[in-house]
């Protein structure tokens, strides 16, 4: 499998993952719970992948394997600080209205990752 079949992988992967994080916070979020320590986790596992496809694409260009549009990479930045986006604005707090801004980051970081998965195929 070529290094470019796993970065696009890892992308629908990290989809569904951030898709579950986000539902799952919602979830929390009408039951009236806060962030708890599971969650945080989850929120955790989610910028590691971020920062791994990062990585990945990053050694796919240096290898000359470049995206078909370069505003790929500005949707890759944006979904990279979109968690560490949350905790800052919300200053780290663990309540119940925090968690649906953490819910709302990360549904529209599905977004931003489909968009560049949509951005990021060769033109042929």
């Amino acid at each position: 499998m070529l290094l470019a079949d796993i970065h696009a992988r890892l992308a629908n992967t990290t989809i569904l993952y951030f898709l579950i994080v986000s539902i799952w916070g919602w979830v929390r979020y009408f039951r009236k719970q806060g962030i708890d320590s599971t969650y945080w986790g989850m929120l955790a596992i989610a910028e590691i992948l971020v920062v791994i496809q990062g990585l990945l694409g990053g050694y796919l260009w240096i290898v000359g394997l470049r995206p078909g549009r370069t505003i790929h990479l500005l949707y890759g930045i944006f979904v990279l600080l979109m968690i560490p986006g949350g905790y800052i604005y919300t200053r780290g707090r663990d309540e119940r209205p925090e968690i649906m801004i953490y819910g709302m980051v990360t549904i529209v970081a599905v977004g931003l990752i489909m968009r560049a998965m949509v951005t990021g195929v060769h033109s042929l």
